[in-house]
């Protein structure tokens, strides 16, 4: 390991493996949530149409990419929003028009794709000082609304109509996510490659769901997954010489593997907590879901109460019992 810190290339590429980690799972949960987990993969594909126009005006990569990725996130959500463009038709256009274009614009500026490849793979011990500086800045302006901001984009993503009834700009906050996810793409590309960003994005979010329960815990915990496998595929990488990128990934889904038998104990240890103690000649039965009536309190992000995530709905804890809104009233549980 000493070896290791010792490097400069490698302490370069540690750090940014770090801020990857931390950066791709904060703003892939809001993407999980809002069942776009595809998402990454078609603005990664936007963004090697902006690697190849940097290519032909000799531009630098990095920042033309984010713009462009950006554009045509923007672009996408406004279809989206006004119902011109279904979610998976946009996420077509953005998988083979921006691949298209980028190899095109390559072949142009005389690289091919051969030129792509550091941006399509990953090239995480080439990373610069200068790189390091830029995607340290960009995460700021990433995980600082992706975190301080929780409570709405969390609202958004769950239930755009509830988001709405409490006062929230939905169409902003949709604008934000997407935005944000763009710039995460772009600043992955040297760390994971525009090809695997989006399984950083998504694999620790599905491993911390299985692993925890409620909103907070398991943004946490994805960003602790994430940094977890990103440091330990860039250091992994040094020692089998193999790809970083790829090997993160790799790491990434042998982590969601696991997840999964230790989610499955888990449950089955919850399960045995919470079952009812047999009364002699009382036959036990489950309680049915009853209107909770009069319910002056008001339930939303931010309220206060304890909540978790139930199906495709909310539950709030409140009086030792779970609220769930339905249309104009909550269903007890």
């Amino acid at each position: 390991m000493n070896e290791l810190l010792s490097l400069p290339f490698m302490q370069r590429a540690l750090i940014a493996a770090l801020i990857t980690g931390l950066m791709a799972p904060a703003i892939g949960t809001y993407i999980v949530q809002r069942r776009l987990s595809l998402l990454g993969d078609g603005l990664g594909h936007v963004a090697i149409a902006g690697v190849g126009l940097a290519l032909i005006t000799g531009q630098a990569p990095v920042l033309v990419a984010v713009v462009v990725c950006v554009g045509g996130a923007v672009i996408l959500e406004i279809l989206r929003q006004q119902g011109k463009a279904s979610g998976d038709v946009g996420l077509a256009i953005l998988f083979y028009g921006g691949l298209a274009a980028g190899v095109l614009m390559s072949g142009i500026a005389g690289g091919g794709t051969a030129g792509l490849s550091g941006y399509l793979f990953g090239s995480l011990t080439t990373v610069s000082g200068s790189d390091v500086a830029v995607v340290g800045i960009m995460a700021l302006i990433v995980l600082v609304p992706a975190v301080g901001l929780a409570p709405q984009l969390f609202a958004v993503c769950s239930d755009e109509d509830f988001a709405r009834v409490q006062g929230l700009r939905v169409r902003l906050h949709n604008l934000l996510i997407v935005v944000l996810a763009a710039v995460t793409v772009t600043l992955a590309m040297r760390t994971v490659g525009l090809l695997l960003v989006s399984a950083l994005m998504v694999v620790p979010v599905a491993a911390a769901q299985n692993l925890v329960r409620g909103f907070y815990p398991a943004l946490s915990c994805a960003m602790a997954l994430g940094v977890l496998v990103s440091v330990g595929g860039a250091a992994g990488s040094y020692y089998a010489d193999a790809a970083p990128g790829a090997l993160i990934v790799v790491a990434a889904v042998a982590v969601f593997a696991l997840s999964l038998p230790v989610a499955a104990l888990l449950r089955r240890r919850q399960r045995g907590q919470l079952e009812l103690p047999e009364v002699a000649g009382v036959q036990t039965v489950p309680l049915p879901h009853v209107g909770a009536g009069t319910h002056p309190h008001q339930h939303g992000p931010g309220c206060g109460h304890p909540y978790v995530q139930h199906g495709d709905h909310t539950d709030f804890i409140h009086e030792g019992h779970r609220h769930a809104q339905h249309a104009d009233h909550y269903d007890e549980h």
